[in-house]
């Protein structure tokens, strides 16, 4: 990981994206999406979170797209408007590199900067450690798991849910 760096996702890096995203579609529970989507429409969820003034960034490591991640809104009624959930997605040949870390440390620090004021981590499987831990290490606090709430390569999944407060959090008004 000699050349790691941290930067906007730009349509060029839709073809990657893609790819990151399908193989964690179809082989992991990270998401609980089941068909990949293509290009397209990987392209138009881009455009929709920039659009509305959420950070989506890529990691590229030594030239190769290493992962993607984006705050996007947790839930579209007007009183959520301050409250962002995270998701990060890395390639399978960077699993276990820092890079989820990295990653979810810039999205925290563009989000606080948008003005943003709380952040969820809402993590496919409870199984999934690794997630949970980089999360946890990001100053996310465990909220609670949801369980049973997903079924996905022949079993029932959980989801996790995490929280970290962004800038002044809840302490005065937005």
């Amino acid at each position: 990981m000699s050349n790691l760096i941290i930067r906007p996702a730009a349509p060029p890096d839709i073809a990657a994206i893609t790819g990151i995203y399908a193989a964690a579609v179809v082989h992991g529970t990270a998401t609980f999406e089941i068909e990949p989507p293509d290009e397209a429409e990987m392209a138009r969820r881009r455009q929709a979170l920039i659009a509305k003034g959420y950070p989506y960034l890529v990691a590229e490591c030594d030239g190769a797209m290493a992962g993607f991640a984006y705050a996007g809104p947790y839930r579209d009624r007007r009183a959520y408007d301050w409250c962002v959930e995270d998701s990060i997605y890395i390639a399978p040949q960077f699993y276990r590199r820092g890079i989820g870390r990295l990653l979810l440390t810039r999205l925290v620090t563009e989000s606080e900067a948008l003005g943003f004021r709380q952040m969820l981590g809402v993590i496919g499987d409870s199984a999934n450690t690794a997630s949970v831990a980089v999360h946890a290490a990001a100053g996310f606090r465990l909220i609670g798991t949801f369980q049973s709430v997903g079924f996905k390569h022949g079993r029932w999944l959980d989801t996790v849910l995490m929280q970290r407060q962004l800038g002044n959090g809840d302490s005065s008004p937005p």
